[in-house]
């Protein structure tokens, strides 16, 4: 039988996200595994005037063309993406979820404000150029609209209500050194969804790029085992 594996990157990100687990299913399976790119994103952001609907759009499709090559498809979403793997959970057959720092909740203030103290600390030491998520989130901060936000917190608001109705097994991973989606997320979603099939993995060093952890070799292989159970 076919396999196919959806992988969906979060909001202003891209397949990069969420490359260094698709390629490990790949090493370690012949299952198909797409990682398609939201309309606007990608390494050059050109995200003014793109709507929710738009990437909803980009998802079905991905989930669609991937159908006529596979029998069965499992869902992974990264961040916003796994806000979407929900909506495509509610309403196309999927066969498991796969959510990595599932942005259901966001932002860790908490969180931010330490990882911002920490820029402020290397900033007067001559060193913030060194800092990951300074590296990481300038660039968006300097090439994100504001509209393209209100529509990433419209589609939460769209979504996070279908949570208590998916019944798929499920495997939730989440860093407890996210900055921008709250650890307490995941537990959220783990209570909230009534499927008896659900696992919960948490990071003690996982920050928001998840799959780039220091542990994720560690937590690839049991999403794996999960996903060929």
């Amino acid at each position: 039988m076919a396999i196919g594996v959806l992988m969906l990157h979060g909001f202003s990100g891209g397949p990069y996200e969420i490359e260094p687990l698709a390629e490990y299913i790949r090493k370690h399976t012949d299952w198909i595994v797409e990682t398609p790119t939201f309309c606007g994103h990608g390494e050059n952001l050109s995200l003014k005037g793109i709507t929710g609907e738009h990437w909803l759009h980009d998802a079905e499709l991905a989930y669609k063309k991937l159908a006529e090559k596979v029998e069965k498809i499992y869902v992974v979403g990264f961040s916003m993406g796994g806000v979407i793997a929900l909506y495509l959970a509610n309403r196309y057959p999927v066969e498991k979820l796969v959510l990595l720092s599932a942005a259901v909740k966001y932002i860790a203030p908490k969180q931010l404000v330490i990882e911002l103290q920490k820029m402020a600390k290397e900033a007067v030491e001559g060193h913030l150029k060194n800092n990951e998520l300074f590296k990481h989130y300038e660039y968006k901060l300097r090439n994100v609209p504001v509209s393209a936000a209100i529509q990433f917190m419209r589609i939460v608001r769209q979504v996070e209500p279908y949570v208590g109705s998916i019944q798929i097994p499920t495997f939730i991973v989440q860093g407890k050194c996210d900055g921008i989606v709250p650890y307490t997320t995941a537990q959220y979603l783990y209570d909230k969804l009534p499927t008896t099939e659900k696992y919960l993995y948490f990071s003690a060093c996982g920050r928001h790029l998840i799959c780039y952890s220091d542990d994720c070799n560690s937590w690839f292989s049991d999403v794996l085992q999960f996903l060929k159970m």
